[in-house]
């Protein structure tokens, strides 16, 4: 499924909560930028990176994986490289995300194949903070 950009635009306005995994709580780095940019946006963010557990990025709780989080997720914001996808992408099938998206540079057909399986929107090689800028 290729989706243009106002399609994308039109899932990201039709969701409210995001976990983004592969948070940092540096502020150079683009995964910090991208989590900054969408809570300031309004969305409710949950960070997800092992190394950073039980710590605050930007305020927020770090959670060491998907599992660990026991409120309704929407979308998945993967910041992750093309190994860690397909594990992620089981988990986000199992906690009933609506959307997987993986951010630019990151491909992965066969972990698109299986959320789409499971009628999950599969987003590749984007980034949702340029999406809503434009």
């Amino acid at each position: 499924m290729n989706l243009d950009k106002k399609s994308l635009k039109v899932i990201l306005e039709n969701i409210s909560s995001i976990a983004l995994i592969g948070a940092s709580p540096n502020p150079k780095r683009d995964s910090h930028k991208v989590m900054k940019f969408l809570i300031d946006k309004g969305y409710k963010v949950f960070p997800v990176n092992p190394n950073h557990a039980d710590n605050k990025i930007l305020g927020k709780k770090c959670f060491s994986n998907l599992r660990d989080i026991n409120q309704k997720i929407d979308m998945v914001d993967i910041f992750r490289a093309k190994e860690f996808v397909m594990e992620i992408t089981k988990d986000a099938i199992k906690k009933g995300v609506e959307v997987i998206w993986t951010q630019e540079g990151i491909v992965d057909k066969k972990s698109s194949h299986l959320a789409k399986d499971s009628d999950i929107i599969f987003v590749m090689n984007e980034c949702p903070k340029k999406i809503l800028e434009n």
